[in-house]
């Protein structure tokens, strides 16, 4: 049966538009496009510990076997959930299948029907797509401006208001001013809530994270640690009080209504957390590159099309959907994996070639696709 006409007009848009999204095929190109920051994804001790621990606990099944409110609550939740919470110093933690899975659940939960969402303009789909299935009335402040959130925060006295940021945004790879941020919350006694996605395994000795490295951790209503990027598996958590964990448990519907993880999912989690606490050299390695990343784009003179970022994301912005796939394309044929980012993923203008810094990116894979980038751009 073909697909209604309406949606056929709908991808012909975009292929018009040059910004039809296609899966791309697995290459052997040197990656600056994944999320995958201090390679723990192929990790040879992250693969074997996990599957070990399960042997080593008689823990032989390929499933949960259902929600964790009937089955699928396995002995290894509680032992990872404990451990994630004393790694991040928060009273609790509760995994999620995904991130997204975490943020629709929280925002969709959370906020009732009197109260007020303020999220940057800038956060990411799954926060937006959350806060939309909410019952609270949400408004958007102006990317990290918090003269723009204190007008709005001012709007709405006498009101329970969660304030929403990410500590790296996705996209751009810039953080707001945290302490800024948690003070002018205080200030209203809002709940500040904060997706740490991107910040995971890049900052803190451990890769606390943004918040624990800056002690602001224990100042925050919500943090939402995501596990798909820098620890190199599957899952998140949201970390606060007891009683959130509870209030979630109850009320999440993308927790409540959804089958677990299993096992060894839960025990790669577990293993990479403990990996954290042993790779301190490589999360040190990955700093040192981003530096070497920023030193040689201003050497190179191309500092003026990127977005400011002191973190694994580096963004050059190409206006231009053709453009910036081109330009992709070119560096792509000289064996180095860039995306291009697309309106509408991004605003229409802002379309942009996306770095991602690894720790296992040498100094001379930096400094060549640098060099590559400013021959082709100039």
């Amino acid at each position: 049966m073909k697909l209604p006409e309406n949606l056929i007009q709908k991808l012909e848009n975009r292929k018009q538009n040059n910004s039809l999204r296609q899966l791309p095929s697995f290459n052997n190109l040197v990656d600056f496009s994944s999320n995958d920051y201090i390679g723990f994804s192929k990790s040879e001790a992250v693969f074997k510990q996990a599957h070990h621990y399960l042997i080593e606990n008689d823990i032989i099944q390929n499933g949960a076997t259902g929600s964790r409110l009937i089955s699928g609550n396995h002995s290894l939740y509680q032992i990872a959930e404990a451990f994630i919470a004393q790694f991040h110093d928060a009273e609790s933690a509760l995994i999620f299948n995904s991130g997204y899975d975490a943020n629709v659940g929280f925002f969709s939960a959370l906020p009732q029907r009197n109260d007020v969402i303020l999220y940057d303009e800038l956060s990411h789909a799954s926060i937006r797509d959350g806060i939309i299935m909410s019952n609270a009335k949400s408004y958007k402040f102006n990317h990290n401006d918090f003269e723009d959130l204190e007008r709005l925060i001012i709007k709405f006295p006498n009101t329970n208001i969660y304030i929403v940021t990410e500590t790296v945004f996705s996209m751009d790879g810039d953080s707001p001013n945290l302490e800024e941020l948690v003070e002018l919350s205080e200030k209203y006694n809002c709940y500040l809530v904060v997706d740490e996605a991107h910040t995971l395994g890049v900052f803190g000795e451990k890769g606390e994270g943004l918040t624990q490295y800056l002690q602001l951790h224990n100042r925050i209503f919500a943090r939402i640690m995501t596990f798909g990027k820098g620890l190199g598996c599957h899952g998140a958590a949201v970390l606060g009080s007891l009683e959130l964990k509870q209030y979630l448990v109850n009320f999440a519907r993308s927790f409540i209504y959804t089958t677990g993880l299993s096992p060894h999912s839960v025990s790669t989690i577990l293993t990479a957390y403990h990996q954290l606490e042993l790779e301190k050299e490589t999360i040190e390695k990955l700093r040192q590159n981003i530096v070497l990343f920023n030193q040689q784009k201003n050497l190179l003179g191309l500092k003026p099309m990127f977005v400011r970022s002191k973190s694994a994301i580096q963004s050059a912005i190409i206006p231009g959907n053709e453009n910036v796939k081109h330009l992709a394309q070119q560096l792509q044929d000289k064996g180095f994996d860039v995306k291009a980012i697309l309106s509408p993923t991004v605003p229409e203008g802002q379309e942009r070639l996306r770095f991602c810094i690894h720790s296992y990116n040498s100094e001379e894979e930096i400094n060549k696709i640098l060099e590559l980038l400013r021959d082709f751009v100039f």
